[in-house]
């Protein structure tokens, strides 16, 4: 698997969710089997470049190459301007997000909005594309399968912007209108298949090892991307990849490997938050980890009460403890996110 001139370590990818995929969350994924992962999107207004939380979404140090950016904007200038400051502060792939459903960027006409206007979609692919061609960056770009149930253009937005260049199509089988309810469908993704030559990724529920086999035997997708299931459980892309190689299930991960793989991920995320954000956006990693975990919804509201990241981290490292002395492994599967967690990572 090869975007332009990177090739891939797997066909298992990270999708970028906002306030989640982040430089540690990010790094962490790949360290536990991802071949990919894009960033968390950075706005195209070049007022906003300069800010705390812009910085912190275009970090990349220590970060495992290629390093993929998501670009969100209305304007095909700005957004061209946007990937080309992206690549000098070390983009190697510029991804456009066309998928994002969220009502504060969809009103600004951002995200899955753009399907609505493909004359204006096809400009910005195209504006980008040009930005990039002169440094030799690959532009890939997400999508949903359209803007409504009776106005389902994936098909042909994906005509247009291999034309345009673009390298690489990741569609989610929902449409903007049915944000994350509902059931993906993957009819529309063999579709977009079907139509192109270039590389397409399957996203959307894509919770089991059975259900990636199934999603790529079905779409014939060359890669697929995992979003909501790695929160978490970061670890389910080398369970996906064990699962493709063998045919067998890799076993659950053990109490005390999750409980260091959470404490160096804390620490990670303080190194790039801060100590007063850090301690507060690390809150929903943690609540992910224990959510499905015997005593994990006390111990969460426990957390939350707390503002000091010496005393979150020495928490979970007495819950994880404690945990480790009733059982040995992690429990094989935990319950679906609620649809309250499903909209605040698109929303933040």
């Amino acid at each position: 698997m090869h975007i332009g001139p990177y090739a891939l370590a797997n066909r298992l990818f990270v999708a970028p969710m906002a306030g989640v995929t982040d430089r540690p969350f990010r790094r962490l994924c790949k360290a536990l089997g991802a071949g990919y992962a894009v960033s968390e999107m950075v706005t195209s207004r070049r007022d906003l470049w300069n800010t705390l939380k812009t910085s912190r979404r275009a970090n990349h140090d220590g970060e495992v190459a290629p390093i993929a950016v998501q670009i969100a904007g209305t304007d095909a200038q700005m957004m061209a301007e946007a990937a080309a400051y992206n690549v000098a502060n070390g983009a190697q792939i510029i991804d456009i997000n066309m998928g994002c459903p969220a009502k504060k960027v969809c009103n600004k006409w951002a995200g899955s909005a753009l399907m609505q206007d493909e004359p204006l979609a096809l400009a910005i692919a195209e504006a980008v594309v040009a930005a990039c061609a002169p440094h030799n960056v690959p532009v890939t770009l997400k999508m949903r399968t359209g803007w409504s149930q009776d106005n389902k253009n994936a098909v042909s937005l994906a005509r247009q912007f291999e034309q345009a260049g673009i390298q690489m199509l990741t569609v989610h089988g929902r449409t903007r209108e049915q944000g994350y309810t509902g059931h993906a469908e993957y009819d529309t993704i063999a579709a977009v298949k079907a139509a192109v030559r270039i590389p397409v990724v399957a996203n959307g529920d894509l919770t089991t090892p059975e259900k990636v086999r199934d999603v790529l035997a079905t779409t014939g997708a060359d890669a697929i991307m995992i979003g909501r299931a790695a929160q978490g459980r970061p670890w389910i892309f080398r369970e996906v990849a064990h699962f493709l190689a063998t045919g067998t299930h890799l076993a659950p991960p053990l109490v005390a490997e999750v409980q260091r793989l959470l404490l160096d991920h804390l620490q990670d995320h303080y190194s790039l938050y801060g100590d007063f954000s850090g301690v507060r956006t690390a809150r929903k990693h943690i609540g992910w980890y224990v959510k499905a975990l015997p005593g994990g919804d006390a111990f969460r509201d426990r957390m939350n009460l707390l503002e000091d990241p010496q005393q979150q981290w020495n928490a979970v490292d007495q819950f994880f403890t404690q945990l480790a002395n009733a059982m040995d492994r992690i429990p094989a599967q935990t319950s679906p996110h609620t649809e309250e967690q499903m909209h605040l990572e698109s929303a933040e």
